[in-house]
């Protein structure tokens, strides 16, 4: 009996440990938040009016607008330097050329084949040397250049796919902008990299990047790196040009781009400060985040069950997070933490995490300043039983994300789907890179089934398909996790070893 009423004793002093004095957990708060509020602002911000929340669109800034109501309404401060709730975001839609060529040699291909191109002005180069530049890739800091010696002025550069030691489709995509900077540097004229992307076939990499995309626009107006024609391809397996290449044989490339087509649009990240409450604490920052935005209306690639509506309305994907974070950013302004709070929707996740991305490159806050990000982002649930932790037991917090689990009434699910590297997938990642510790809080996933498929990013992901009351326990656990780490003494880390530790050494040794 000694023994159980010990750890009885243990486990209400964790529950209690960042609880002012003579107040139970459930009396927080979080823990007055009820399902019909959640329920009210669900069905409005993933309502057929609000037409998908295409990121662009005058809908998703009217959900900006319902976001940043009641930041004023819970008392949050405007970001420093910033006259609004509104941190404006740049972006530019890009369409493909209509008309592009390339030949090696004899040997020709065939644009949106065989080929594809990415980026770049009009141009046409006839007969101009091919160089093989490794992976077109350059890190002082570990003394590897593929360039050292290399003279590529005036030449077109062929290089292998992605950095030279992450072949994963996130690396190999974030590389992109980098090498074409490099490439262009140099003075090269245009740069092609050579397809080897081991789990993604060629015909979905034509699909996804054959269409307008959308792209940050970090510069003001245009720059070298514009000029520069890049793209990819695919060469035949049966031919020798590429080879040759590469052993520095003699080979001539024509090149050919019509360019493409830019339109700017605006967007914005909504923002809010909380101060905090502790003189020692208070210049440290939790930043809790969601994106807002969704796929719009008539989404292509999707086998939407129901033909006749053409609104995809992201309940779960993200609007379930997005009032989620709203319902926290309530509960911690009635009761303020001692290290002070960052709330932040971001828009264009659904792009390619764009405004979390824009974010970690224009922080209104510096960066190491932020001691931790708690994300939250899902496809969807397949258990009412689980809160899912994307990033679990790297940052020193699973102490605290059991104590809020079970304080909500749920239980655990630790980075599910490992096969789908959920963590690199969504905004937590644009946090990670920079070095703050973070995770993805997610409702409860096992498993990628039908039962994810039936809603993620289909027509079917409606208001009122969600269960309220589960919904009401993952908010509350969402919630009470950002309390235990804002009140913490001790700041989260990423664990010796991670990915993102060096990043996050590098990121904190600023202080």
């Amino acid at each position: 009996m000694f023994i159980r009423f010990s750890w009885v004793l243990i486990f209400l002093g964790t529950l209690l440990s960042s609880v002012p004095a003579q107040m139970a957990v459930t009396d927080l708060p979080e823990f007055d938040l009820n399902a019909a509020t959640l329920k009210g602002q669900l069905h409005y911000f993933a309502s057929d009016y609000m037409r998908g929340r295409d990121t662009g669109s005058p809908e998703l800034d009217v959900a900006a607008e319902y976001l940043a109501a009641h930041l004023k309404a819970y008392e949050y401060e405007y970001a420093p330097g910033m006259d609004s709730y509104f941190q404006p975001v740049q972006l530019k839609e890009t369409a493909p050329p209509q008309e592009a060529s390339l030949t090696l040699n004899k040997n020709k291909y065939v644009h949106k084949e065989d080929f594809l191109l990415l980026s770049g002005k009009a141009n046409r180069y006839k007969n101009k040397k091919a160089v093989f530049a490794g992976h077109g890739w350059v890190d002082t800091e570990n003394g590897y250049d593929d360039y050292a010696n290399l003279d590529v002025k005036g030449k077109i550069v062929f290089v292998l796919g992605g950095p030279p030691e992450d072949k994963s489709p996130q690396a190999i995509f974030q590389a992109m902008s980098q090498k074409r900077q490099l490439a262009s540097e140099r003075g090269a004229l245009g740069l092609i990299e050579i397809y080897n992307l081991p789990n993604l076939p060629w015909n979905f990499f034509l699909r996804y990047f054959s269409r307008a995309s959308m792209q940050l626009d970090l510069s003001q107006g245009m720059n070298s790196e514009d000029e520069l024609i890049y793209g990819w391809m695919q060469p035949d397996t049966e031919s020798s040009v590429i080879k040759e290449m590469q052993e520095g044989k003699r080979t001539k490339a024509s090149l050919m781009s019509s360019g493409f087509s830019e339109t700017a649009i605006s967007s914005k990240n909504v923002i809010g400060v909380l101060p905090g409450t502790d003189p020692e604490l208070k210049d440290e920052y939790l930043l809790l985040s969601a994106h807002y935005d969704h796929v719009g209306v008539g989404a292509a690639g999707s086998n939407a069950t129901l033909p006749q509506d053409s609104i995809f309305n992201g309940a779960r994907d993200n609007g379930l997070g997005s009032i989620a974070l709203l319902n926290a950013a309530q509960a911690l302004g009635e009761m303020p933490t001692k290290r002070s709070i960052i709330v932040i929707w971001v828009t264009g996740e659904e792009k390619g995490l764009l405004g979390s991305r824009y974010y970690v490159e224009r922080p209104l806050i510096p960066l190491h300043q932020t001691i931790f990000n708690l994300n939250t982002d899902g496809g969807g649930y397949n258990s009412t039983e689980h809160i899912s932790i994307i990033g679990y037991g790297r940052t020193g917090t699973d102490d605290k994300i059991e104590t809020a689990a079970t304080a909500a009434g749920l239980k655990v699910f630790p980075n599910p789907a490992p096969e789908q590297n959920l963590f690199d997938r969504s905004d937590n990642v644009s946090f990670a890179v920079k070095g703050i510790p973070c995770m993805n809080v997610s409702p409860g996933v096992t498993a990628f089934d039908d039962e994810i498929n039936k809603y993620y990013h289909q027509v079917t992901d409606n208001p009122e398909s969600i269960d309220y009351d589960y919904m009401l326990r993952y908010v509350q656990s969402y919630a009470y996790l950002a309390r235990l780490i804002a009140n913490d003494m001790e700041r989260p880390a990423w664990i010796d070893g991670d990915k993102y530790y060096d990043a996050g050494v590098k990121l904190y040794s600023k202080e």
